[in-house]
Parts: structure tokens; sequence; C-alpha cells
């Protein structure tokens, strides 16, 4: 940059800057006129800012309430503001602030806060002689109703799921906790596109170096706009260069009311659907809210074969690989028989016919979710029979091959969380390269390194492989199996709840049952 333009651009930052404070300190006019001809020149090129004024007994004078169509409420603004205002002898108030039925109304002196609740959907009154703004509580943006969750199904829990309004979401919650201990911090993030962070937690449970910990990251970022959950989350999380989740993310009320109780922290992003849960371990990823409603033998039964879809989902088509080309003598004769008859037409070595179909199956994957639900079903069908028959056939990739990549990504969709399952799409693509490098030993690496890194990975400051590593005994009541709920009498130890005690001795006995 030349010298000319560094410092025409300094020069234009200073008058930027001097333009924002001379903004930032802008006072509310006595004049009604002057604070109509400012708000205008605010919202430029804003078709759907109204400015209604009217004349009003009760204020003495003229008035006029400012606020974006699109945001507010109109029935409340006709019923709790215009018609108390046009009609005070109805209310029979002595003060305007009593006369406004809604819920919240307060005052602001200056302009800057005025455009803010402006465009977070509150409206705001103007009256002639008054160094004041009055702003009235009038939210009313489009929302949808609640629904169904669309990630996490459940068979026998609640069926509600969140929405994208943030005091909705914290409804839901409470309707599960209604305890004066629940807690709610909440922040404003965001430079162009603010929005409210919400931090819940139980007052008595929650440990504090987790709270101040996820406060702390929150408060420091710096950041246009938070769009949804996942950008907060990659912003806060310990390692972002883990493939790994670091949060757990959820839409259902009960899941999020379930790790309250546990003694985590629960985020809720306004405008966003998901929720994040921290701090978070490996194993809770593989834990589902039916776990809890279904008997414990069942719920044990279908926790390990989540742990065991996880160990096909990585290592399958690795194995695969190795075994084909590299330890081919410990297959059985006849099963080596089979695989080379099947292999026979096959002009590719085997981590390229791996790659191929893994790929294909990739593809297949991201077609069906962003494609219309009626047409994405055809393309599953079409990918998984037609084009998987079609290229055992053209000799492109074995049969054992096609039966390889369906147990896999059948073992890849019982993984109850969608952002473990889709870092095991990645983990499987490196484990075929070690086996296609080293064999069984580069299989054997690279579980090594898995298990180091998850090890050394952290949520919060909590260790992520806990209780595992470091082992915490007392929380494998919950951890690859899930004893009976009158047996889990503690909060687990990995929540770092202040009190651990969760329940008394609920089990009937001798002449109780």
């Amino acid at each position: 940059m030349s010298l000319k333009g560094w410092l025409g651009r300094k020069r234009a930052l200073a008058m930027m800057g001097k333009r924002t404070s001379t903004r930032s300190i802008q006072p509310i006019s006595e004049k009604l006129q002057d604070n109509i001809d400012m708000v205008q020149s605010t919202f430029t090129l804003t078709p759907d800012l109204v400015i209604r004024t009217f004349e009003s007994t009760f204020v003495e004078g003229r008035a006029a309430l400012v606020y974006l169509s699109g945001l507010v409420d109109k029935n409340s603004i006709n019923n709790n503001l215009l018609r108390p205002l046009l009609n005070p002898s109805e209310g029979g108030s002595t003060s305007i602030l009593d006369l406004l039925s809604v819920g919240s109304v307060s005052t602001y002196v200056d302009f800057p806060s005025v455009e803010k609740e402006i465009l977070l959907g509150s409206s705001v009154l103007f009256i002639e002689g008054r160094r004041e703004a009055i702003v009235v509580e009038t939210h009313g943006w489009p929302q949808r109703a609640v629904e169904d969750p669309q990630l996490e199904a459940s068979l026998k829990g609640s069926h509600q799921g969140f929405v994208e309004t943030g005091i909705q979401n914290i409804a839901l919650i409470r309707r599960y906790i209604p305890n004066r201990e629940l807690k709610i911090k909440e922040l404003t993030l965001g430079e162009r596109g603010s929005g409210k962070i919400s931090i819940m937690f139980m007052q008595d449970l929650v440990s504090q170096d987790v709270l101040r910990e996820l406060e702390g990251r929150i408060n420091m970022l710096t950041v246009d706009a938070i769009l949804n959950t996942g950008e907060l989350e990659e912003l806060i999380e310990d390692d972002p260069f883990s493939p790994f989740p670091q949060f757990l993310t959820t839409e259902r009320p009960d899941t999020a009311a379930s790790h309250l109780l546990q003694g985590r922290v629960i985020v809720v992003v306004d405008r966003s659907p998901i929720v994040l849960v921290g701090p978070a371990t490996f194993a809770s990823f593989f834990q589902n809210v039916d776990d809890y409603s279904t008997r414990w033998p069942v719920a044990t039964f279908i926790r390990l074969l989540r742990f065991t879809a996880f160990l096909v989902a990585t290592f399958l088509p690795a194995l695969y690989i190795a075994l084909v080309s590299f330890n081919y003598e410990v297959i059985p004769l006849d099963l080596i028989l089979s695989v080379g008859e099947s292999r026979e037409r096959v002009p590719f070595p085997p981590i390229l016919e791996a790659m191929l179909m893994e790929l294909t199956l990739e593809m297949l994957r991201e077609a069906g979710v962003r494609l219309p639900a009626p047409i994405g079903q055809t393309v599953g069908i079409v990918g998984g029979i037609v084009i998987g028959q079609a290229v055992v056939q053209a000799g492109v990739v074995s049969n054992i091959m096609v039966i390889v990549v369906a147990f896999t990504a059948i073992a890849s969709f019982i993984i109850p969380n969608y952002d473990m399952a889709s870092a095991l799409r990645l983990l499987r693509f490196g484990m075929m390269g070690l086996a296609a490098m080293f064999g069984i030993v580069g299989i054997i690496i690279g579980l090594m390194a898995l298990i180091g890194h998850l090890i050394s990975l952290e949520s919060l400051g909590v260790p992520y492989g806990s209780p595992f590593a470091p082992a915490r005994y007392a929380d494998w009541k919950d951890f690859f199996v899930r004893v009976p709920l009158w047996n889990m009498k503690d909060r687990p130890v990995s929540a770092r709840a202040r009190q651990n005690k969760r329940q008394g001795d609920n089990r009937l006995k001798g002449d109780d049952k």
C-alpha cells in the first residue's frame, strides 16, 4: 500500500470513528420532528420501517410510534399500545408507563440504544417535549410451531423439539425443571447482527470453574453475527483441529433438561433450533434419551451395539484392504478362494476399489440429504441397488466390497449423534490409507493414535476420554452398560457437579414389593 493510500485509509478510519463517536452520544431530542428526522436518516432504504404520528390528550401533544413492520406483533401494538393512548379514559392511569398494558416497558435517552431495540423488534414511542424514548416490547417475528425433532427421533420420549426462538426454547426447558435453582446468564454477541446467547445451569449443581470458562470464552468473541449453534461451537471448543465434536448438540428439551440435572451447562443460541451441552465426553455421544425409558437390559444391549457399530464403521473397510492386500494368510482357505474369485474381474487394487465405493456412498448420502424427501429416497434406492448391482456386473468392484460398504453404512447410521457419525466418516478414510500402506500394522498404529488423541482431548477442561481415561469407575454404570435407574444414585463425575447425590434408595425391598 502506498503512503498516500495508507494516509487516506487512516483518515477514513478516523472519520468513521468520529462519526461513530458522535453517533454514540447522540441524545434524544425534546423536539419530536428532530427525533423523526434522526430515525429516517438512520434507517434509509428501509421500506418496512413504520413511523406513525398521532395526537393524544394523555401525552399533551404529538407523539410518534416507530417500528419495523415485519418484526412486531401488530395486534399487540393496536390493543395494548395505541388504543390506551388514544382513549386514555379507559385505563384511568396517571402514568404512561402504567397505561401501556404490555409485558416490558423501558426508557432510553440515546439513539444507539433506540436503534438497537427497533432492530430487535421493539416499538419506540417518541413524545413531544420529552428527552427520552419509551421502548415497548412488541416482538412478533415469523416463527414456526413446536414440532417433532428431525435428527433425534424418539420412540418413547417427548415429541417436542426446539424452535428458532431462544425464549421459547428456554420455556420448553423450564417445563421440565420448574425450579428456582435453574439460572440463566444472558449475553449479547455480534457486531452487525447481535443475538442473545443464554447460558443455562443449575445454580446448586454446576461447577463454577466450568461455568466461568464457558462464559469467558463467549465473552472473548468478536464476530459479525452468530447465525447458528455450529458457528458458536467451533469458536469456543478446546481443539478446533480435532474431527471429534467437543460439545453435545441436541434439539430435544428433555435431553437438555437431563444434562442440566446432571450438573452440565446448556447454551441456547437465539435463532437456532439446536442447543449446546457441555462439558461432553466421548461416551456421552453414544447415549440417547430412549436409553432411560426402556428396560435396562435392552438399553445395555443397544448401547453395546452402538460401540460395536463405531468399530465397524471405522475399521471394517480398512480391515478388508489389509487382509486382501497384505495379511491374506490369516484368512481361511475357503474364504480367500471366494474372495479371489470375486475379485477375479476387478482391475483395481483393493484401496482404489474401497475408495471408489466409499466416495460413491458419501455422494449418495449428501444427495439424499439435500434433495426433497421423496426424491432423496429415490436416489437412495437407485444408488444402493441399481448402481451397486451394475458396478459388480461391470467388474468395477467385487461383490465382497459391496457387502463391506453396506455393513459400514448401516453401522454408521446406528451412531445416535450426527456430529460423531460425521467424524467417523473422516476417520474411515484415514484408516483405509494406513491399511493400504502397512496392512494390519497400519490399522494398529491408527488405533493407537486415535486412542491417544481421545485421551488428550478436553471439553471445557474436562477429560474427553472420561470415564475410561482417566478411569472413573463410578461412571461405568452408565458407560458401556446402563444399570437400573435405582442403582444410579450419583451424578456423573465427568459433569463435575457440586452435589454428587442424585437420588435416594428407590429400590423396593421386602414387604414394599
